[in-house]
This record gives C-alpha cells, sequence and structure tokens, in this order.
C-alpha cells in the first residue's frame, strides 16, 4: 500500500473510490447531436485508463428544452442519450473508474435563439452579461416543470449507469434563485434564505425520490459570489450547512467567484499568469465548518499542491481537470514513480476559450486529446527502425522528435539557434506567459530521455540533412513576421517579435497595426506601454485579438487598461510615410469612405509569419513523396503512402509555421499525426 495521499481510497456513501483525484465535470463540447458517442466516450475512458478515481463528464448537461446549450453539451432531456450514456458507464466502469454526470438548467445563462427558440427563465428579468439574453420572469409553473425535468433527466442517468449525477448550481439556474442579486420573486421561492435556497432543495428532493438511496448526489455551487450584494461568504457556509442537513446530497463541490462576465469567469478557472489553487483555502473552511465530503476544482495543475490538499484536509477530493485533458495518465504515472514524465499544464486555457467560441476543447500541447479514436497518447514501437532527421527544434520539431523516437527511431534535430523553442521562446519572455516554455522543457526532456541528437547552433542545409542518409526528413523551421502588407512604407515599420524581443527600442508614441489578432499583438502592446510608450492598437476587424479569445484576453485589459492603451477597431493601416523624426500613417477602413493621417515615432506590425521554406523545396525533388501529403490518411490517421518518385531517397514533409502561420496547437498535432506512424 502506497503512502501516498492522493492514493487512499475515499469512500463516499457506498461508493469505493480508488484514490483522491478526480475530473470535475466539464463539457468538451464533443457531442454529436446533443449525445455522446465514439469522440465523447473515447475521451472519457481514456482518462479512466489513466487510474482516476471518478471521472465526471457532461458539464451543464441540459434537462429542458428552455436551457438550450450554447456550446455543444449533451441532451439529457432525451431518451434517446439512455444507451449512449450506458456505453460510456460500461467501459468506465471496465477500467476500475466511478462515473458521474453534472446535470443543469442555464436559466439566464443561455440564449433564446439557440434550440427551440423558447424564452429565457431565471427569477429575475436581469440579463446576464456574457450571454445577453434578457430572461422572462419565471412563473409557478415553470418551476413545477423544471423540477421535473432535473428528476426526469436523474432517472434517465441512472438508467444509464451513472453512479450518481451532480446539479451545476453556480452561475445557473439554482444559483440564480439562491443569489439576492439575481432574485426578485416573492415568496416562496424568493426574499429570505430559506426561500432562496428552496428551489435546490426541491430540485433535490425530486431527485432523491426518484432515484432512490443508492446513488450519489452532489452540488457544484458557489459559497462566495465575490459581489457587493450577493452572495458572500458568510451565508455560502450557511448555505452549505443546510445543504449538508438537507439529507438530500452526499458531497460539496466548493466554487468561490461568478461566471456572469469573462472577468469573473476566469477568476473561477484561472489562466497561466494567475495564482494556481486561488480558491483551495477557501474550500478548506468550507470542509471544517460542515465536516462533510467536499470536492474542489480551480487551477491545481501540480502533484505537490494536490497532494497538500488531501494531506492537509482541505478536502476530500481534489479536481485536477485541466491537468488531465493535458495528461490521462497523471495517477498511472504517480503509481509507476514517473511523475517527471507526466505532461505539464501551462494554463493556456485553449481548451475553454475554444469552448466558448463554440470549438470543440483541445489542448495546446496533447493533440490527442480529444481525438482518441485516431491520435494514441501512448506511442507504439515501430517494426523497423528508421533514421528521421528534423530542421527545427520548436513545439513541432520537438514534438516529431518525440513521436519518432517513442517509435524506436534513430532522430537528429538541427536547430539554429542555441536554444529550443522556437517562438514559444519568444512568447515566454512575458513574465504572464512564462508557464508557456514548459511546453518546451517536457519535450526536451522526453527527448533525453530517448536518445535524441540535438545539433544547436546549426543552420541545417540540404547537403547538411543528406549527409545523413535519412529515411524521414520533417521541416520545422516556422516562419519569420510578415510585415510587407503597406501600400508603401514597409521599411519603416517593425514587427511585433523585434519588440517582445528586446531587438528594437520602444517608442513613445506607437501604433501597433494588428492584422493577425494573436498574442504577440498584445504582447509587444505591453512591453511598450510598460516602457512608458503611449500605445494604440489598431485593427481591421470589428473585434480586437479574436485569437487571443476571451478568458485570456483578461490578464491583457486589466494590464492594458491600467497603462492607458488605445483600442481602435475597423480601421486599417494603408501606408506609412517619414516626416522628419515622426511616421505618419494613412489610415483607411474596409467599409469605405475614410481617409485620414495620424503621426507617430514607432509603428509595429503584426501579421503573422511567413514560412521559412527554401530548405523544403530544395530537398523536395530527391524525396519518395515529393513533399506530397495524403490528408484522407492524414485525417484517418492512416499511415502516409505517397509514392511519387520511386528514384526518391526519403519521405519529407513540413509541418507547423513552415507550412503555414497558425498556431501551437496546430504545429503539435502536424507533428502528431505524421510521426506516429512512421
Amino acid at each position: 500500500m502506497s503512502n501516498d495521499p492522493l492514493l487512499q481510497p475515499f469512500q463516499l456513501k457506498h461508493l469505493t473510490l480508488r484514490n483522491r483525484i478526480i475530473v470535475t465535470s466539464h463539457e468538451p463540447a464533443y457531442p454529436e447531436d446533443g449525445m455522446p458517442k465514439g469522440r465523447y466516450r473515447a475521451y472519457t475512458v481514456e482518462r479512466a485508463k489513466g487510474g482516476v478515481a471518478l471521472t465526471m463528464t457532461a458539464g451543464s448537461a441540459a434537462v429542458s428544452k428552455d436551457s438550450p446549450p450554447v456550446f455543444n453539451n449533451l441532451l439529457a432531456y432525451k431518451d434517446e442519450i439512455v444507451p449512449w450514456i450506458r456505453e460510456m458507464t460500461d467501459a468506465v466502469h471496465e477500467e476500475g473508474a466511478a462515473i458521474m454526470i453534472q446535470l443543469t438548467h442555464l436559466g439566464r445563462r443561455t440564449r433564446w435563439d439557440k434550440g427551440d427558440w423558447l424564452p429565457v427563465v431565471a427569477p429575475s428579468h436581469h440579463r446576464e452579461a456574457s450571454h445577453r439574453a434578457f430572461p422572462k420572469k419565471i412563473e409557478d409553473w415553470d418551476i413545477e416543470r423544471i423540477i421535473k425535468d432535473f428528476a426526469d433527466a436523474a432517472e434517465r442517468m441512472k438508467a444509464g449507469g451513472m453512479d450518481g449525477v451532480e446539479l451545476e448550481a453556480y452561475g445557473h439556474l439554482i444559483d440564480q434563485f439562491t443569489s439576492p442579486l439575481t432574485n426578485e420573486l416573492d415568496g416562496p421561492y424568493g426574499g429570505s434564505l430559506d426561500n432562496r435556497l428552496r428551489f435546490c432543495l426541491d430540485v433535490f428532493r425530486a431527485m432523491r425520490a426518484r432515484v432512490g438511496n443508492d446513488f450519489i448526489l452532489g452540488v457544484r455551487y458557489t459559497a462566495d459570489e465575490c459581489l457587493p450584494g450577493g452572495t458572500g461568504a458568510s451565508e455560502g457556509i450557511e448555505i452549505s450547512k443546510r445543504l449538508r442537513d438537507s439529507g438530500l446530497i452526499d458531497y460539496l463541490n466548493v466554487i468561490r467567484g461568478h461566471i456572469d462576465t469573462d472577468a469573473g469567469l476566469t477568476d473561477v478557472i484561472p489562466i497561466q499568469g494567475m495564482a494556481n489553487s486561488p480558491h483551495l483555502d477557501f474550500a478548506g473552511e468550507i470542509r471544517a465548518a460542515t465536516n462533510f465530503p467536499t470536492f474542489h476544482a480551480a487551477k491545481i495543475p501540480d502533484l505537490a499542491t494536490a497532494r497538500h490538499a488531501i494531506a492537509s484536509g482541505k478536502v476530500d477530493m481534489v479536481g485536477m481537470t485541466r491537468a488531465h485533458m493535458t495528461d490521462p495518465h497523471i495517477v498511472r504515472k504517480i503509481m509507476e514513480k514517473r511523475e517527471d514524465d507526466i505532461r505539464p499544464c501551462v494554463g493556456a486555457n485553449y481548451c475553454l476559450d475554444r469552448i466558448y467560441q463554440g470549438g470543440m476543447a483541445f489542448c495546446i500541447h496533447n493533440a490527442a486529446t480529444g481525438r482518441e479514436e485516431t491520435m494514441p497518447h501512448r506511442i507504439p514501437k515501430a517494426a523497423v527502425r528508421k533514421k528521421v532527421v528534423i530542421v527545427g527544434a520548436g513545439p513541432a520539431g520537438l514534438e516529431a522528435a518525440r513521436v519518432s523516437a517513442e517509435r524506436g527511431h534513430e532522430v537528429v534535430v538541427f536547430e539554429a539557434a542555441n536554444n529550443p523553442g522556437g517562438q514559444i521562446r519568444l512568447t515566454a519572455q512575458s513574465e504572464r506567459r512564462r508557464e508557456m516554455i514548459s511546453i518546451i522543457d517536457w519535450r526536451m526532456g522526453q527527448c533525453e530521455k530517448l536518445g535524441v541528437t540535438f545539433r544547436f547552433n546549426t543552420w541545417a542545409e540540404s547537403d547538411t540533412v543528406l549527409s545523413e542518409s535519412p529515411d524521414v526528413v520533417i521541416i520545422a523551421t516556422g516562419g519569420l513576421p510578415h510585415t510587407e502588407v503597406l501600400s508603401k512604407g514597409n521599411e519603416l515599420v517593425v514587427s511585433s517579435w523585434d519588440i517582445i524581443s528586446g531587438d528594437v527600442k520602444p517608442g513613445t508614441n506607437v501604433l501597433i497595426f494588428d492584422d493577425a489578432g494573436d498574442h504577440a499583438g498584445l504582447q509587444a502592446a505591453e512591453f511598450l506601454a510598460k516602457a512608458g510608450a503611449n500605445v494604440e492598437i489598431m485593427t481591421p476587424d470589428r473585434s480586437f485579438a479574436p485569437e487571443v479569445m476571451a478568458m485570456n484576453l483578461v490578464p491583457y485589459m486589466r494590464s492594458l487598461q491600467k497603462l492607458d492603451v488605445t483600442f481602435t477597431v475597423t480601421y486599417r493601416l494603408e501606408a506609412a510615410e517619414k516626416s522628419g523624426n515622426q511616421l505618419i500613417a494613412h489610415v483607411g477602413s474596409d467599409y469605405g469612405g475614410i481617409a485620414k493621417q495620424q503621426s507617430f515615432d514607432q509603428i509595429v506590425v503584426n501579421h503573422g509569419t511567413i514560412p521559412l521554406d527554401d530548405l523544403y523545396f530544395e530537398l523536395k525533388p530527391g524525396s519518395k513523396n515529393l513533399g506530397e501529403v495524403s490528408y484522407d490518411e492524414l485525417i484517418s490517421g492512416a499511415p502516409q503512402s505517397v509514392e511519387r518518385n520511386p528514384e526518391g531517397a526519403y519521405q519529407l514533409f513540413r509541418i507547423g509555421d513552415a507550412v503555414a502561420a497558425r498556431n501551437t496547437h496546430a504545429a503539435i498535432y502536424d507533428a502528431l499525426r505524421l510521426a506516429k506512424d512512421l
């Protein structure tokens, strides 16, 4: 028996959990037609294979038709979900893990123009800022209907083999009843705390009556909204005690904060550059006050913090949810004493930000997550050992090297710089984004264990590559900043990279023309503004920095607004010219009818990268595939079989920004799906 606090079992009512680590409910937005089909099931089962004690799935599965998902959630109000749930629960149980599901009614946290175009309901007419819908004030018949919907959905989940159901209260309809900020009803469901809490307890009573006592029921709720006039910490502790004393539930899952704005959501679920485990001590206060099974998750990415959470008695089960998106096999690696091999969550929040823009959740540096049907988390050995030469040690090149070496191949990597990392090393220059370097450090550690040969400070040319007699050549040389975007004056501008790297001294009155909308533009703005410059960010788009996405934007705005940075949308920098010691910016608009001039002493252009691809084209004629990639094979996860040149000596591929300007995840995904079959 291990003495590791994380590996101790926990008895939750009749259910024995094999350790203290859980994946809390979250919606990866993988459903098909509202059902947890192949992709969803494979993703969920992988975490069970990795050793987690309990995986909670389907964050915010909808119990009612007037709770339409604003991202791709499960539809728990449909009877047809039961067999799909059963397939998933059976598969998870076979791997030794428990499984629960989260049910909700979104209340005002949705939109009326989704789903069946039914009015949004809430205990007041107050709109939620994030989703913008003005709700209908809920009526008595709505309350009766929704309580029955919760009970029906819980019964479906039990029929599907779930070990339990968790109610999602925080920010959703149940919390909208509980909070004095959002409940303007008269009794019996409004006014006093007893009345405001009544809806939650009525829902639990209806579910318990339907599912019986041999079924786990829990609640994920906010015990402190951190909002003036809202539920405060002292009232939250009282709510916690009343939930415990109801005799209806089996555990508390504690949240602190509010999610009605992007800023509030980001404080509840912090991202990189923000403090780790900011609400753990508060969860411990709830645990101490209630002496009741308590769960908690909020940016607990490392095992040291997770162990402390359990060993100190702050919580009974610790959630490492985003960490398990990055590495689903955390528990297995703990048990095998391979903690150094755990792929670290870097808090980039690519997973959640994609969901809130209507996409699927993908980890920024584990491209197998969410693609378990075609991409492996554990790389199998190849039947034949080959020589693989990779040019470039950025994220794409290092992933290609790691995967190729896991396959058992001999791998040589050439890198022109004296350090690995590529653009990520530039990104990590920002204090708030320094965690990104772990993407590189983890891969370097894995490559060193696997015997990969690195040749730094080496500008690889075709002769350099061919002298290695490679079977496979992978070009991962990335790109260089693209600033040739003006009708005249391109020689007068600098790139965002120039500013971030420190190669160019900041000006005093600076225009950043951001036509890429990614992190680099905002990073450059922050460097400049902190150096004392007056900064204007201009974009031709109707919103700025769309590639940064909502939660990642929050820390930038908190910094840049304090530094008085100006944001200008729907205007395009068309040309620049020199006038004395000033630069004249000629500004127009894609909407037409605008031609104005502004004066600056520095103009920064952020327009992505141009591929550094000369070496690829030099090597292309000598390759077997002439550089061609079968997209059908790539998409299906099959090995590349293209052979266009029988005289060719090697397969040739290029990946990442050496193909086109994209992002870190795309670069790593390119590498994984090509190298996994070499």
